[in-house]
Formats: structure tokens, sequence, C-alpha cells
């Protein structure tokens, strides 16, 4: 394990974020089943350290995506779906926010949506934990509960696309750097997060035991952007 992995929220210099990498939430959003990886990047300044508040601008409807994210321990370019494994250096839990209305109507307009996943705040993050953790990242629970209430309980099995294939479509088009983390996608359930909010998030193994807890508080945001539809 690089120091780099093990401190990726100060030192890494991208988030790459797959999208509809799940059926069921792809279903739940209307959009289509890609053909390949998806992905859209969002910026490190959006970190949020579990234990802090999100911050939702003023007219944003916020959306939560609970997600397996994957840290880059070893960089490259052009990785092999069998050289994958060597270049993770472990995982985290995280939080995707979307300004989800803000999104719909980029889209509509057949505009980017960066600034939809990018706001300040938008990428809550748990610890980071060892690949020799997880021995099968494809065995693991994602839940989400807001205010008590399970919104999100999914598995990672469902991933459309797994681990060293998002290696090798991401290292195909950029070069994958130390610290960069992957999130992987988000099972069904996504919904609203409201300033008051209590979030808790969890990732666990079959057996139950939990490998990580993240939790954050959703507050409205004083100042700064304003979303005028």
């Amino acid at each position: 394990m690089s120091s780099v992995a093990a401190q990726f929220v100060r030192q890494g210099k991208k988030i790459v974020a797959i999208g509809r990498n799940y059926a069921e939430h792809i279903k739940e959003l209307n959009n289509t089943r890609p053909k390949e990886p998806f992905f859209f990047l969002k910026p490190t300044t959006s970190y949020l350290v579990s234990g802090g508040n999100v911050e939702i601008p003023n007219g944003i409807v916020a959306h939560h995506e609970v997600e397996l994210g994957l840290v880059i321990g070893k960089g490259g370019r052009d990785i092999s779906q069998d050289a994958a494994e060597s270049h993770v250096a472990g995982y985290a839990l995280a939080v995707d926010m979307t300004a989800r209305n803000m999104q719909d109507d980029v889209k509509k307009r057949g505009l980017p949506w960066s600034a939809a996943k990018g706001f300040d705040t938008f990428t809550p993050i748990g610890m980071f934990i060892p690949k020799s953790s997880i021995p099968d990242p494809y065995d693991l629970r994602l839940a989400l509960k807001i205010n008590g209430a399970v919104k999100q309980d999914g598995t990672t099995s469902d991933m459309i696309f797994r681990i060293p294939r998002l290696i090798e479509h991401i290292s195909s088009i950029m070069t994958l750097e130390e610290g960069d983390l992957i999130l992987t996608g988000t099972p069904s359930g996504v919904g609203p997060v409201a300033p008051g909010d209590t979030v808790e998030c969890t990732l666990a193994e079959p057996s139950g035991k939990i490998l990580d807890q993240l939790t954050f508080t959703a507050i409205s945001r004083n100042g700064g952007y304003l979303f005028k539809p």
C-alpha cells in the first residue's frame, strides 16, 4: 500500500465516476443500458470526510447514490484486464451526491452536467480499506439510510461491468494515477436528501460484518450558486 493510496482524499488528482453500472438503477431513472462503461469526472474538491455536512445549494434537489469506491495504488495507461488488480490499492465507501433537477435540465438541452455532480461536499467519503481486507469486491452489501429509514440496500454482485473492465476502459482513455478514486456505480433506491436529514451508509460483508460506516448531515448552503431552471 502506497502512502498516496492511504491519503487519497488529500493527494488523489481525480474522481472517475462510473454511471449506469447497476441494471435496476438504470431502470429507475429510465436510462439506456450502456454497451461499454460510461463515466464522468468529479473534482477532488467535492470530497467530504465522514461526519461532515453536505451543503445543498439554493434551488437544488440533491439525490444520494451510495457506491463502492476503488482507490488506485499504481498508475498506468492502457492497463489490461489481466493486470488491473495489481493497480488496485484498496477501496472506500462513498456517496455520489447529484443535483438531480439541474442534471435533468441540462441533459434535456444536450449540455454537460459536471456542475450537477461537482459541488463542494458532493462526494462524502469513508476510510481507506486495504485490498487485502476485501478478498471479493463483488460480494459486498451497500446500504444507505436517511433518518433511520433504509433507502438503498444492494449488492456489488449486480455490477454490469466489473473492476478489471472499468480499469481497462478508463485507462485506455486517460492515464490513471496513484490516489485516483473510481466510483463503481450505485444500486437502485436513489432519492432526495433534504436539509436537516442525517444520512448513514454501510459497507458490509455477507455475514453482516461492517467494513466501514459513513455518516453526514445535509444542510442548506449559504450563498454560492442559485439554480434557476
